[in-house]
């Protein structure tokens, strides 16, 4: 069955973020909360790790969203909601790249452009954003669960936005930057910082992406809560 939603997802130009495959296997989610959800590569990933699971997905990108909902229209187990996560109930500007999975909460800067050719501002359009727990009730959250961020730049937010829930979740996964992409975005070292506190203990980094001079910009973060139970 799983097979069929990757089809599904080529359908529609979309394919399953295989880069995140072995980081999954190595865990068990009964939940899956997708925070950037995009066209669904992560869900389709997801869906395909954890057949049995609930995907729970976020993306306030009008177009993107309209595809997620035709690969996973026949699934039951998987809702989007069309909005962004922050800390505090708001309609905010989201800055629309011209590749739209760039897009972002805060400023394109200079050196994502620099880096990554052709993700410049295209346009900006006003969204509704708030706390997770205004779409999801602990109820909803079945161990062992995952969060998943990838939100170019406002992770720290979508982090405090999520903060009620955040000590219930068995995982967090996220991409952070060790650079200035976009404007005043926080970088791994306040992700880590922020989490640890919280006790979440970074288990490992991942696709980690490369500029042309040997220099790290990004990676996958993997945290684990060791004040929960995982089995």
């Amino acid at each position: 069955m799983t097979h069929n939603y990757f089809w599904n997802g080529i359908r529609y130009g979309v394919f399953a973020g295989t880069e995140h495959e072995q980081v999954l296997k190595g865990l068990n989610c009964n939940t899956v909360i997708d925070i950037g959800a995009n066209r669904g590569q992560f869900a389709l990933i997801a869906r395909h790790t954890f057949p049995k699971a609930k995907i729970y997905a976020f993306e306030p990108l009008p177009y993107p969203a309209s595809i997620f909902r035709k690969i996973f229209k026949s699934d039951q187990a998987v809702h989007l909601f069309e909005t962004g996560i922050g800390s505090k109930k708001e309609v905010r500007p989201l800055y629309i790249s011209y590749k739209d999975d760039s897009s972002s909460f805060l400023p394109i800067g200079e050196t994502q452009q620099k880096i990554f050719p052709g993700t410049g501002h295209k346009t900006t359009i006003n969204v509704e954003v708030g706390p997770l727990s205004e779409w999801i009730q602990c109820k909803n959250i079945k161990n062992p669960s995952l969060l998943k961020i990838d939100v170019q730049g406002f992770e720290l937010e979508v982090l405090k936005g999520s903060e009620v829930l955040l000590s219930l979740f068995s995982y967090i996964y996220v991409e952070s930057s060790f650079c200035q992409l976009y404007k005043n975005q926080a970088l791994a070292h306040e992700i880590i910082g922020f989490l640890a506190t919280r006790n979440f203990i970074l288990k490992g980094i991942y696709n980690l992406y490369y500029d042309n001079n040997g220099k790290a910009i990004q990676g996958d973060f993997l945290f684990e809560n060791s004040s929960i139970s995982k089995t």
